[in-house]
């Protein structure tokens, strides 16, 4: 059984604790976490896919499987793609309604805002707002499939 969004954000939030607030220590993880993350085939790098509001660049594909969003990431910074990676680990595989109703609360939990500089924190909402958008557009199509 999967986790529910909020373990999973308390798994973060633990995981950051344990640096204490070393901000080279908790960068260096972000990275560490973005490597993990598969790289995206060249042929879904295309700017359709490109999240707006990133200084990066950031690519992210939504797809709807058995009901469940399954999200592929990718980004052209080591940081940005851990960023991205950390909320594909609260989202990935949810329902639209659980991406939807979720509080994500992990990111100021941990002190994102101290770790990471304003532009990459605009970024960050950018990502998130696409994350719910795929998750409307998806619950969109679902009710009218019904």
């Amino acid at each position: 059984m999967m986790n529910t969004i909020n373990q999973v954000q308390d798994e973060i939030v633990e995981e950051f604790a344990l640096f204490a607030g070393d901000r080279e220590a908790i960068t260096e993880y972000i990275f560490e976490m973005g490597l993990q993350l598969p790289a995206l085939p060249e042929a879904d790098r295309v700017d359709q896919n490109v999240i707006k509001g990133c200084q990066s660049t950031v690519w992210l594909i939504g797809d709807l499987k058995e009901g469940k969003v399954h999200f592929d990431a990718d980004s052209n910074t080591g940081i940005t793609k851990g960023l991205i990676s950390m909320l594909l680990r609260v989202y990935n595989e949810r329902t639209p309604e659980e991406i939807l109703a979720a509080d994500l609360y992990f990111i100021d939990k941990i002190g994102m805002s101290g770790i990471i500089s304003s532009q990459r924190s605009n970024g960050l909402t950018a990502m998130i707002k696409q994350i719910k958008l795929y998750a409307l557009a998806f619950q969109a199509k679902a009710r009218t499939n019904a």
